[in-house]
């Protein structure tokens, strides 16, 4: 037993050196402020039922299963502990026998171009309908977006750089005429200092903040019900429209992967089954009956 709470009082004092070996390794901010989450709390659970952090991870991700964790959580923490055994306390992979869940294969939820324009139209306040339009018109992440500097754009070529967002990544986006246009209306009435959508100024820290995720995902919550959308709706339903109705317009699938930086031509592919326009031209087999067949009615002649 004091082993087992001496190696949790050395885990909890090593949460300050498990985020330095994460930002020696340029892991995102995100990732780091996850995992050590994970970590803490797995820790606790290990605690609570006299467990060792060291090999009894299998309790705790049955655990999250049992209290409805979403399939991503599962993996989220799967890999947070795995990173705390093999980069922390150097263990072999082989050692490490965590079976994953099977990933549940849902198709996004994409608005059509007439739900985009009612709740784009919707937003009357111009610092929400310049973000939202963003986020659709460059097909952004929210975290792309909240986060983009104005140093970033590029009005004389029209792009935009996004630059280490998810996987460490750099890309460039091209930004329509209208949306500049857009842009240069909302600057004159906001004049941003540092991001383009920043959030409320603190008067004791009067720094420039980027704009809160969450505050976008209120507004589009709000926008959607207002407008009479019925469908769930948040920042990434954007991103997914996007891609959807340049696949739908004609644009090839290798164009679209790199406009949204996905490592993996796979990832971009899910966008074919939620096309409209692929779907909707596919004919049903009850169309090829011909409408002069004579079908055999068992009661005739009775």
């Amino acid at each position: 037993m004091y082993s087992f709470f001496l190696d949790l009082f050395f885990l909890n004092l090593d949460l300050r050196y498990i985020e330095e070996s994460m930002i020696r390794r340029n892991y995102s901010e995100s990732t780091i402020k996850t995992y050590l989450s994970i970590i803490k709390d797995y820790a606790n659970y290990c605690e609570v039922h006299q467990l060792d952090t060291k090999n009894d991870a299998e309790p705790y991700i049955m655990y999250l299963i049992q209290k409805n964790a979403a399939i991503s959580t599962q993996n989220q923490a799967i890999n947070a502990i795995k990173y705390y055994w093999e980069k922390i306390l150097g263990k072999k992979k082989e050692y490490i026998n965590i079976e994953r869940p099977l990933k549940v294969k849902k198709l996004p939820t994409v608005l059509s171009l007439e739900e985009v324009q009612r709740l784009l139209s919707g937003a009357h306040n111009l610092k929400h309908r310049t973000l939202l339009s963003t986020i659709y018109a460059c097909g952004l992440r929210i975290s792309e977006v909240c986060n983009l500097r104005i140093s970033q754009i590029n009005g004389d070529r029209r792009i935009i750089h996004i630059q280490q967002s998810k996987g460490k990544k750099d890309r460039v986006v091209p930004v329509p005429e209208s949306l500049l246009k857009l842009w240069r209306e909302y600057y004159l009435k906001f004049k941003p200092k540092v991001y383009l959508f920043e959030g409320a100024i603190n008067p004791d820290d009067p720094t420039p903040k980027p704009y809160s995720p969450t505050s976008v995902r209120k507004l589009l919550h709000r926008l959607s019900a207002k407008v009479g959308i019925l469908k769930k709706v948040n920042p990434h339903t954007l991103r997914h429209s996007y891609a959807t109705h340049l696949y739908e317009k004609g644009i090839n699938l290798r164009s679209i992967q790199v406009l949204l930086g996905h490592n993996s031509s796979k990832t971009t592919e899910i966008y074919t089954h939620v096309s409209n326009s692929h779907i909707a031209n596919t004919p049903s087999p009850f169309d090829f009956l011909s409408s002069n067949a004579k079908f055999d009615n068992p009661l005739e002649g009775k």
